[in-house]
């Protein structure tokens, strides 16, 4: 049996990469002969035609492909994706994709000219795809992405519902109004606010939360400190931050909130026994910190076959219906106490 084999039978799925080789051309050859592409050579066609048919894989996306004119290809566009919440995130979207038989081609955003969000965009259009997402978006990213057409429909990972583009998220609020509120119940009277940059959308929405909690229950609301969601940073912050009154800290991340209680340790402050810290994404190792961390559960899973959904359903021309936000859930681990004294 060929590589192409179908699935029941032990062999991987081929995507469009695998007919590439096969046929001795590139990936957005392929892309442009399955979009039926006026601009092809016969030969080269009938080149990729040939692999396909070889790969004995009538069920394939890649026969949808054909049958449908689209490329069976979902672009998505992360920024920052050596962090947990977007590799996850991106990771999800990869498994539900697959599961309709989908791939994902990514781009990796940044900060120099090459790597913008706009470069980005006409990348991932230039190979074909039939949708787009955005993970991790920066308000500064979205500005540029409304100033765009592209024709196709596009998915921003944020909470909050937009005009011109689907959106989809895990409800960055409800985690940090519960990740709050627990050091609330507790007893804590002033809690800091390590945050992430400002300009993330998600940063903006845990640190609005925390805020709105504190004013509602009346408490000390001091200015948080600004963040780049890495540990270092978190470092700085435990290290260096006066405490005051404060008897808890919560940091808008897991990165972070590891560095606050290494800083902390460093200058003889305990983690729960002085100061409780609370963190949000709770990645993997978050239970084998020292303490193991209290933090926010996000379910990537769930998020990435919403958007997903989303996304088929508008290129197919129609509403999902899914609205809903996924909730996250509050994990309580031994980093988080009662206040002494």
């Amino acid at each position: 049996m060929s590589e192409g084999a179908a699935p029941g039978n032990g062999s991987a799925r081929p995507s469009i990469y695998d007919v590439a080789d096969r046929a001795g051309v590139s990936h957005m050859t392929v892309s442009r002969v399955l979009n039926g592409h006026p601009n092809i050579r016969e030969a080269t066609r009938k080149k990729v035609m040939d692999a396909i048919d070889e790969m004995n894989y009538t069920r394939s996306s890649i026969a949808r492909a054909l049958a449908t004119k689209r490329s069976m290809r979902i672009g998505a566009i992360v920024d920052n994706p050596g962090y947990f919440g977007p590799s996850s995130t991106l990771r999800a979207l990869e498994e539900a994709a697959r599961e309709h038989g989908y791939a994902v081609a990514a781009y990796t955003a940044g900060e120099s000219p090459q790597r913008r969000i706009d470069a980005g965009v006409m990348d991932l259009v230039t190979q074909g795809v039939d949708a787009l997402c955005v993970i991790a978006p920066r308000a500064s990213s979205v500005d540029v992405l409304r100033q765009l057409s592209t024709g196709l429909p596009m998915l921003v990972i944020k909470e909050e519902p937009d005009a011109q583009m689907h959106t989809a998220a895990v409800d960055q609020r409800a985690g940090a109004v519960a990740a709050v509120r627990h050091l609330i119940e507790l007893g804590h009277r002033e809690i800091l606010h390590l945050a992430g940059p400002p300009d993330w959308f998600d940063a903006k929405a845990r640190t609005e939360a925390w805020r709105a909690c504190l004013v509602e229950a009346g408490l000390v609301v001091r200015e948080p400190v600004i963040g780049d969601w890495s540990s270092d940073s978190g470092y700085d912050f435990g290290s260096t931050v006066q405490l005051g009154a404060a008897t808890a800290v919560f940091a808008a991340n897991d990165q972070m909130a590891l560095g606050v209680i290494h800083g902390f340790a460093d200058r003889g402050i305990r983690v729960p026994e002085d100061v409780s810290v609370v963190g949000f994404d709770d990645v993997p190792d978050a239970r084998h910190y020292l303490p193991p961390l209290t933090t926010v559960h996000q379910d990537f899973v769930a998020l990435g076959r919403l958007v997903i959904g989303e996304l088929l359903a508008a290129i197919e021309g129609g509403e999902s219906g899914h609205r809903e936000l996924i909730m996250p859930t509050l994990q309580v681990r031994a980093s988080t106490a009662a206040p002494h004294g």
